[in-house]
C-alpha cells in the first residue's frame, strides 16, 4: 500500500516521503496513530505542503546540527515529576517533558519528535535520552529525574 507519511517514522522516512508499506502495517498503525495518510493523486499537493513545513524546522547543515550538539552536549536537564515512595513515576517523562526542559534549561529549542528515549523514563534519577539532530549527527542529554 502507498501511503504518504505525516511524521517521521523511524527506518521507514520523514514526514512528506512516499513509501510502500504492508497493507497491514499501514491500516493497522501508520493511520490511526497519525503518522500517515493513504496516498491518493489528490494528496501529493499535501506533500509539498508537508515538506515545506519539514524545511523550516529542519537543521539544514551539518555545521548547525554540530553547533545544537555542542550545546545539548554540556547541558544536564532536571525535571520535577511526582513519584511514590519507592522512586517510581506516576506515569513517565515523555519526549516533549524533556523539550520543553531543555528549552527552560536555557538550551536550542528542539523539536520533541527527535528526541529519543530508549524505554520509557519510569524512575526517579539520572537518565540518558538522544536528539537525533540530522541524519548523521545525534546528541547526548542528561536529565536528572527528581519527585516534586
Amino acid at each position: 500500500m502507498k501511503i504518504i507519511l505525516t511524521n517521521e517514522v523511524s527506518g521507514l522516512g520523514a514526514a512528506g516521503d512516499v513509501v510502500e508499506v504492508k497493507d497491514g502495517y499501514a491500516r493497522n498503525y501508520l493511520v490511526p496513530r497519525g503518522f500517515a495518510i493513504r496516498w491518493t493523486k489528490g494528496g501529493e499537493k499535501d506533500v509539498e505542503q508537508i515538506r515545506r513545513a519539514r524545511k523550516i524546522r529542519e537543521i539544514a547543515t551539518i555545521e548547525q546540527a554540530n553547533e545544537v550538539k555542542s550545546q545539548l552536549e554540556g547541558l544536564r536537564v532536571g525535571l520535577k515529576v511526582r513519584a511514590g515512595e519507592q522512586g517510581r513515576l506516576f506515569g513517565s517523562v515523555t519526549p516533549a517533558d524533556i523539550a520543553d526542559a531543555i528549552k527552560a534549561s536555557g538550551g536550542p529549542d528542539v523539536d520533541k519528535r527527535r528526541i529519543e528515549v530508549g524505554s520509557p523514563i519510569k524512575s526517579l534519577g539520572a537518565h540518558q535520552v538522544a536528539v537525533r539532530l540530522h541524519a548523521d549527527v545525534s546528541a547526548t542529554v542528561g536529565v536528572d529525574v527528581a519527585a516534586a
